[in-house]
């Protein structure tokens, strides 16, 4: 068995970097945090044209997926850049949308493959908050067997990252889709979820701890860069030990979802959730989460005063961790999941 990412896989990844890294990431998240979504969504076309969406759309419906590896290898560069909007979400929606079938799905999901459609989404179990509902073109919700469509955003919430608002939509909305198809594909679509906000955290942590080591090799105290020091080389080992710790659990879990599409019986986007997946899942989720929030920590700590300024675009990383570290499994419930798988 092959552990290593193909050629294919590693140069998608180069490429979404560098699309990303001209886009001026840190000018997007400010107009995304003040309510303009302008430059947020032409960077999603972007994202977009280059396969992201698509990946966990079926081919039936306009997708290349479901295709978990080159998903978690979009999102940890999704998170090293720190794209705003509901991405973890989206693609979600598109795995409970294929699960679903029928009319919503081929309403839906080729827009969302295409970019065309930004989507948000709650799911009974991960809390109430369907985030970025405000820019999203429809916000799904699922209670019980029933797929429905929120009428209304609803009111926004307190949220630690002003660039991912927090929304309670407001109950009620036509059902557009019932039946025991809907618990199953709820169950694979929180697995997405959990899996792709677990890649957005270790990017965001990747990405503090190379901005951190590039500040503390700039910084000088008593004459020599704080680099130097002992005590910063090990905090920033134990970071590093952290995130790198956390890879392959991620990639362990993108293997475990692409065997429940694969196995015997399974149609694209029929995945229903299994034990194992899911307990790779959680496990990938909370070491991910918690590496990222550890790198937020070490970041602001070596940083100084200087972390906590608006004006320092690695304020918006700083921001970013813990609310990805809590998304869709708080790290408790993920290592209770763990317990029981």
């Amino acid at each position: 068995m092959r552990f290593l990412l193909t050629d294919e896989q590693r140069e998608f990844g180069r490429s979404l970097d560098a699309l990303l890294t001209a886009a001026d990431t840190p000018a997007v998240l400010r107009a995304w945090a003040a309510g303009d979504h302008g430059p947020g969504r032409a960077l999603w076309g972007r994202l977009a044209d280059a396969g992201v969406f698509a990946l966990a759309v079926p081919e039936a419906y306009g997708g290349v997926g479901p295709l978990p590896v080159e998903a978690a290898v979009a999102c940890v560069e999704l998170g090293r850049h720190a794209v705003p909007g509901p991405v973890a979400e989206t693609l979600a929606s598109g795995v409970l949308l294929a699960g679903a079938g029928g009319p919503v799905a081929e309403e839906w999901l080729p827009g969302i493959a295409s970019g065309a459609a930004m989507v948000s989404l709650t799911l009974e179990g991960y809390g109430p908050y369907a985030p970025d509902a405000d820019a999203a073109d429809a916000v799904f919700t699922v209670s019980g067997d029933g797929l429905r469509l929120a009428p209304d955003p609803g009111e926004p919430s307190a949220s630690a990252d002003p660039a991912r608002r927090l929304f309670r939509p407001e109950p009620g909305g036509a059902p557009v889709a019932e039946g025991l198809a809907i618990r199953a594909a709820a169950r694979a679509a929180g697995d997405w979820a959990a899996f792709a906000t677990a890649a957005l955290a270790l990017g965001c942590g990747e990405e503090l701890l190379r901005a951190t080591v590039a500040y503390v090799k700039q910084r000088t105290q008593f004459g020599v860069p704080v680099g130097s020091f002992q005590a910063v080389k090990h905090r920033l080992a134990d970071t590093l030990l952290g995130l790198e710790f956390a890879r392959p659990l991620l990639y362990g879990a993108a293997v475990e979802l692409a065997s429940e599409v694969s196995r015997p019986g399974a149609g694209a986007g029929s995945a229903e959730g299994s034990p194992g997946a899911g307990a790779a899942v959680a496990a990938a989720k909370v070491t991910a989460g918690e590496a990222g929030y550890a790198a937020a920590r070490t970041a602001l700590q070596l940083h100084g005063a200087i972390g906590y300024t608006e004006e320092l675009d690695l304020a918006w990383w700083l921001r970013r961790a813990r609310p990805l570290r809590d998304a869709w499994g708080t790290p408790s419930a993920c290592r209770a999941r763990v317990l029981a798988g």
